[in-house]
């Protein structure tokens, strides 16, 4: 692998969602102009301001000890970027990803678990400390938190999509498409993409 290419957990949720984002993307360099979508904005407006207002009262209800806000961490081993909302300091010196999302689902998207995951592989790597759970804050409507643990299995996971993210971009050979047809409906390729 190419230790000068670094992907984002984004790539990573990309990837899962369907291998062509990665070839459109990072090989092709053509942009998603996800920015124009209401939700992705309006998403990040409203976690400038929840971050700023429920951060005492958020860390103390986890029981963290310690914290940092808006860490951005980079592994050469992994190939990984991101910059995390927090990370937080356990009582047991464990270190937990904490990630805000704009939504008031009832359900954890498998998405929100794999960047979950991507942070856990991260923090282990650059902070030599485990990372045995992180957490979401889903802020719309109200605020509610959500643990996910960071098993074995999901680290596995998440290390295997990584590579077959990295492998797209050096190899530059365009993957299939996502087996999820209606997902195709709303995809932003969708017009360039031959199924």
């Amino acid at each position: 692998m190419d230790k000068n290419i670094k992907i984002t957990p984004t790539e990573v949720l990309e990837y899962n969602y369907c291998p062509r984002f990665i070839y459109f993307m990072n090989v092709l360099a053509i942009p998603q102009y996800e920015e124009r979508r209401y939700l992705v904005q309006r998403g990040r407006e409203e976690h400038a301001k929840r971050l700023e207002r429920n951060k005492e009262y958020l860390w103390k209800k986890i029981g963290a000890v310690g914290r940092q806000s808006d860490v951005m961490i980079d592994s050469e081993t992994l190939g990984l970027r991101g910059l995390v909302d927090e990370i937080l300091t356990l009582r047991d010196g464990s270190l937990a990803p904490l990630d805000f999302k704009f939504s008031d689902s009832d359900r954890v998207y498998r998405s929100h678990k794999i960047q979950i995951y991507c942070y856990a592989l991260l923090i282990e790597e650059v902070f030599e400390k485990p990372v045995k759970k992180g957490y979401i804050f889903y802020i719309r409507g109200g605020s509610k938190q959500i643990e996910i643990p960071v098993t074995e299995a999901a680290r596995r996971q998440t290390r295997a999509d990584i590579k077959a993210v990295l492998e797209i971009i050096e190899r530059e050979k365009m993957p299939g498409p996502t087996s999820v047809r209606s997902r195709c409906a709303d995809c932003t390729y969708k017009n360039i993409c031959v199924r």
